[in-house]
């Protein structure tokens, strides 16, 4: 083979000039230095419950958005639409995200919400599980030893408080409330669930039915399972967190959602679960049923 000196040469200073060349160049305005971000956004209602989120300087690579519901910040659009169908306060925060996935700024601005959307309105009472009086609207279901389920209030940064439950020895335990419904209408399901620990051989169910539930038996409502986690079924092993219309059950026959009244009256959101070793627990806040027409 023959290599001489001078390929040697011309070969080490090229491999070194290509190992010189910067992946950005900070400060020329492309928006992928991580540095200091502008994240400011603006607010405009559109209409009744509705906003349009507006990033003011739009030179970087992602924004991420938290609306103050509980479910944390997830990857959205420089100009978002968001609907917001319960009165209230929200703390609606921005990221702008730069070049390695890093937070280069975060900016927050309070929505006030003062009228309830008249079909989307969220039914569930006490959803949210921020005091005694939240904690009371809801009635746990004993049904055994091994499992229990624990409200707690707001702590740290969190501004909602919990329902947390437990198992071990493949125990559980349900809790449930009674929802007004009309004939013809559909519902939508849905709830922030979290677990800092991942849980080993566990179901956790949501069930909704006219029938009314028994106590110290399992309910069941009409059959049919809106949300699931479940470990058999690929979800819940690992520490999770966010809605469980997007981290429950893959099977969609176990994670729809959608329940249809088929008369006016008193319906049952039954919310249960159990397992083997739910180790820390499967937590739920901000549980809503929102009708959808």
């Amino acid at each position: 083979m023959n290599i001489n000196l001078k390929q040697i040469l011309f070969l080490g200073l090229s491999l070194s000039a290509l190992s010189c060349v910067p992946d950005s160049v900070d400060g020329d305005g492309n928006g992928l230095a991580p540095g200091n971000l502008d994240a400011a956004f603006t607010v405009a209602e559109t209409s009744a419950n509705h906003y349009k989120l507006t990033a003011k300087d739009q030179s970087y690579l992602v924004s991420r958005w938290n609306l103050g519901d509980g479910s944390g910040f997830y990857n959205g659009k420089m100009v978002e639409d968001i609907f917001l169908p319960d009165a209230g306060v929200y703390q609606v925060q921005h990221q702008a995200i730069g070049q390695g996935g890093i937070v280069g700024g975060t900016a927050s601005q309070t929505v006030t919400v003062a009228v309830p959307d008249p079909v989307a309105g969220n039914l569930v009472q006490g959803g949210k599980f921020l005091d005694a009086a939240d904690w009371s609207k809801w009635t746990i279901n004993n049904t055994g030893p091994g499992a229990q389920w624990v409200f707690t209030g707001p702590s740290g940064n969190d501004p909602f408080g919990k329902a947390t439950l437990t198992a071990t020895d493949s125990a559980g335990q349900g809790i449930y409330q009674a929802i007004q419904v009309v004939a013809g209408r559909k519902y939508n399901i849905d709830m922030v669930a979290s677990s800092t620990s991942g849980c080993v051989d566990t179901w956790f169910e949501v069930y909704c039915g006219y029938n009314v539930p028994i106590p110290g038996s399992d309910y069941n409502g009409d059959g049919t399972v809106y949300r699931s986690i479940n470990t058999w079924d690929g979800s819940g092993k690992e520490p999770f967190s966010g809605k469980i219309s997007i981290i429950g059950a893959v099977n969609p026959s176990k994670n729809s959602g959608i329940f249809t009244a088929t008369q006016n009256g008193t319906v049952y959101l039954g919310i249960r679960g159990g397992g083997a070793d739910m180790k820390d627990g499967i937590s739920i806040t901000n549980v809503e049923f929102r009708g959808t027409n």
